[in-house]
């Protein structure tokens, strides 16, 4: 079985046999286009690209016979935009999650067009990642596009199409646009009144179990596999991480980090927060995942490497060390705390839990005893500490304990991030045997599909834990001290935000 997790850096794709073992993987990247502070977009065909390579490559290298595979799933970053015109060609590139373009409309659904209303009936918060806000700021500010697009689509849309000639989407894309209704698994009318389309410019709603053959013939020779193989549409990469790392029982908590990050549980019916803190999306019918995104995770270590430690990452390639594990080195010869200095990782505005492109990052608490190894130290506590104020809300809205803490992604190869979120926590954090959770996912996902599986109980069977960290009780208690400064500080600094934000637009 193949899985294939579309994201905002790359696509992979990873063949296992059906008890989990991995056969062979593929990791193919592409760019993100950011010209100014507000912009961030890709090239949909090049994403494309990168899935028939990603497949293609992995299928040669296990030299499988492609009648032996049973099925290739798909899990796919979320909130992405591309206008599609009668041609069937981009208008656009394809508009992603962290484009802030829309933050206007987003300000004007929240304030004047029941926005609150919206997000309870369809469970994704009212922010620029939207596209529901997307497709509002299309339509208005963006006249001679809106009138030639014929569909708005999705990245994983946009790769069914070419391979099928089909504008489908799956219940959990669908969840996190904005624009579905989470009781009645239709286009919610509302909402597509909010952005002034009606919903034939929207593609067809199918389940995450829909089955699809008869793939392009040209593109199926490229991939190495039959026209007749089995394509299973899949969900989310957020939800589908859920059932890689075994995060599916009453609960237990996943929480990724790789370029955004997230935390979420799985419950058996639609819920909102009152709050508005987080979102809703669905796995499938009977499964749906709340949780909240951050848009800074390990992005916040990508600039501190870039901008802070040239030096050291310099040295780390002479020695032909990877230059992150530099970077936690540094980081772990100071204390937790960093004594008293704070850094609020807001590099890229944030989602969860304060939904406001505005904020900004910012270095608190800095004195002359201060030296760079804090200022890391800092970086990697603050994206932690806002995933914390996120599990907060989180736990508020769950009607059950929490029973596990299931962590992933790229920050779980760093024993000292690991231990850092065990320690801010206070929770036993533990590490799947998979880093590629969200192709796992497909996979499992594409055999509850196809009937092979009954529930995603099996999937304890086929991950163990690689790490196990248990809250150090000291570290704990400096945390619990510094972590309310964070939360505070977060808060009051509101207007302020606001006024930065205005000003670096000008």
């Amino acid at each position: 079985m193949l899985g294939v997790d579309i994201g905002t850096t790359s696509t992979k794709a990873v063949l296992f046999r059906e008890t989990g073992e991995i056969i062979a993987q593929e990791n193919n990247g592409y760019d993100l286009y950011t010209p100014d502070i507000s912009t961030a977009e890709q090239d949909p065909e090049e994403i494309f690209q990168a899935v028939l390579l990603s497949i293609g490559n992995v299928m040669k290298r296990s030299q499988i016979n492609p009648n032996e595979l049973t099925f290739i799933a798909f899990s796919s970053a979320m909130h992405s935009v591309i206008a599609i015109d009668e041609n069937d060609k981009p208008l656009t590139r394809c508009i992603t999650w962290a484009d802030n373009r829309s933050s206007h409309f987003a300000k004007k659904i929240k304030g004047e067009r029941n926005g609150h209303a919206i997000y309870l009936k369809t469970g994704t918060p009212i922010h620029p990642m939207s596209p529901l806000c997307k497709i509002t700021w299309m339509e208005q500010e963006n006249p001679e596009i809106a009138k030639k697009t014929k569909k708005y689509i999705g990245i994983k849309e946009y790769v069914f199409y070419k391979l099928f000639n089909d504008y489908v989407v799956d219940y959990s894309i669908a969840s996190a646009m904005g624009l579905m209704n989470l009781q009645s698994l239709r286009w919610d009318e509302e909402a597509l009144q909010v952005a002034g389309i009606s919903e034939n410019k929207l593609s067809r709603l199918v389940s995450t179990k829909e089955v699809f053959t008869g793939c392009r013939k040209d593109y199926a020779n490229e991939m190495r596999i039959l026209e007749s193989t089995r394509f299973v549409i899949g969900a989310s990469d957020g939800v589908l991480s859920n059932i890689g790392v075994n995060a599916i029982n009453k609960g237990e908590v996943a929480v990724t980090i790789g370029t955004s990050g997230a935390i979420r549980t799985v419950i058996p019916k639609p819920q909102t927060d009152p709050k508005g803190r987080i979102f809703c999306y669905a796995l499938t019918e009977d499964h749906w995942v709340i949780g909240g995104p951050v848009n800074n995770g390990g992005i916040v270590l990508r600039w501190i490497r870039d901008e802070l430690a040239a030096s050291e990452v310099e040295t780390a390639k002479r020695l032909g060390m990877d230059p992150y594990e530099v970077l936690t080195r540094i980081a772990s010869g100071v204390e937790p705390g960093s004594n008293g200095l704070l850094f609020h990782p807001f590099l890229a505005g944030e989602r969860a839990p304060l939904w406001n492109a505005n904020v900004r990052g910012s270095f608190i608490g800095l004195t002359l005893n201060h030296k760079k190894e804090h200022m890391i130290r800092a970086a990697l506590e603050g994206v932690i500490y806002n995933l914390y104020t996120v599990f907060l809300a989180l736990v508020e809205v769950m009607d059950t304990p929490v029973t596990s803490i299931k962590a992933t992604g790229g920050f779980a190869k760093s024993e000292l991030w690991r231990q850092m979120m065990a320690d801010i926590f206070d929770q036993e954090v533990i590490v799947p045997e998979s880093y590629e959770s969200s192709c796992l996912g497909a996979c499992l996902l594409g055999l509850y599909a196809l009937e092979k599986i009954d529930s995603f109980d099996v999937v304890k069977d086929l991950i163990g834990s690689t790490h196990r960290h248990q809250p150090d009780p000291q570290h704990e208690k400096a945390y619990r001290e510094v972590m309310p400064i964070f939360i505070s500080i977060s808060r009051s600094l509101q207007v302020e935000y606001e006024k930065i934000a205005n000003y670096q637009a000008e």
